[in-house]
């Protein structure tokens, strides 16, 4: 449970259904104005349970959350990648740690308010994408595995957030019309820069703003304030770069924390048809013996592409795509899809 409408929903589901159910929040991060275990988000969750009339715990992840999640977000930044820290949370936290204390506890099941679906074929256990593909939260689920899945339920997955919304209204629960935070959940404000001069001074150290050609044409006010495809931020640059048919506009087409640099172009070299893919994981367990047909996505909120993907020993994989993506951006994640079904994914290499 967080203390939002959608793990609240999803724990009246089960109680509804007649499983025994009991309520677990993580306390992750002890800062003040977090969004994720805030004292506020703490007693929404225990207002829930009681309404629910189920147990409910507190289980501290402090310790683990900062060396697994948040070391790994500033370390990816300092390498001037763009990470996306929910997925190293379900990895390491959420799907590992509080999935073995639930087992423990001798729960059958965890279940989460994700929108996503697990289904059995064959003997497999598969994860699919959500009903509502606008809230669908597969992509930040694709690296869970066969032992897992057998062990978790996402009650939510065939329902869209409206409908869950309405539920939630229907049984009276008293997060009903909270709002949704779309935030990195351990950060103010969704302040990422602030975080990371704070905790990496070094992202947030002024430097040189390059051309594809290595020339300095600007200054940059430190790499955390950059990512792949962004424009704002680089002033007057683009009135000074002459395309053939006049000046152009520029756009951030790699970080270069080696030299420090932000390197920019037109947005023909924003264009790219593959990437590497590293840590790769597949849900089968296996990788597919041979190069196949999918649906990838380079963002969560990306569309998805039609590409194909390739194994490339362990971990590892290339992914062609059938028409140049923009803003394929190292750290984040690239998840495969055969029609609803995740095959795997793994995290966006350097270019």
């Amino acid at each position: 449970m967080s203390g939002g409408v959608d793990s609240s929903v999803a724990a009246a589901l089960l109680v509804e259904a007649g499983h025994d159910v009991t309520g677990i929040m993580m306390h992750l991060w002890a800062e003040e104005d977090n969004r994720c275990c805030s004292p506020e988000a703490v007693d929404d969750a225990r207002r829930v349970a009681a309404n629910l009339g189920i147990p409910f715990h507190l289980v501290d992840y402090q310790d683990e959350f900062h060396d697994c999640v948040v070391r790994y977000f500033v370390a990816e930044y300092a390498r001037g990648r763009t990470p996306n820290p929910c997925l190293a949370c379900n990895q390491n936290i959420r799907f590992h740690r509080l999935l073995r204390h639930a087992r423990s506890l001798g729960a059958a099941y965890m279940a989460t308010g994700h929108y996503a679906r697990v289904d059995e074929q064959d003997g497999r256990y598969r994860l699919r994408m959500g009903v509502d593909r606008r809230k669908d939260q597969s992509y930040v689920l694709h690296m869970l595995g066969q032992d897992q899945l057998r062990h978790l339920l996402f009650p939510l997955g065939d329902y869209t957030k409206g409908q869950v919304r309405d539920m939630a209204r229907e049984r009276g629960l008293p997060v009903a019309d909270k709002d949704e935070s779309m935030e990195i959940c351990f950060v103010t404000d969704d302040d990422y820069r602030r975080f990371l001069a704070e905790h990496a001074p070094e992202t947030a150290q002024p430097g040189p703003i390059l051309d594809t050609a290595g020339r300095e044409i600007g200054r940059h006010r430190g790499l955390a304030f950059y990512t792949i495809g962004q424009r704002r931020g680089l002033g007057n640059l683009a009135a000074r770069h002459l395309g053939e048919s006049g000046p152009e506009p520029l756009y951030v087409v790699r970080l270069d924390p080696e030299r420090n640099a932000v390197v920019v172009g037109p947005a023909g070299d924003l264009g790219r048809q593959s990437l590497e893919a590293e840590r790769v994981s597949y849900v089968s367990g296996e990788a597919p013996p041979a190069p196949v047909r999918v649906q990838a996505k380079i963002r969560y909120r990306a569309a998805l592409a039609e590409a194909t993907w390739i194994p490339a020993g362990e971990a590892r994989a290339r992914v062609e795509f059938q028409r140049p993506l923009r803003d394929i951006t190292p750290g984040q994640a690239v998840v495969a899809y055969q029609d609803d079904v995740v095959l795997g994914g793994g995290i966006i290499g350097d270019a």
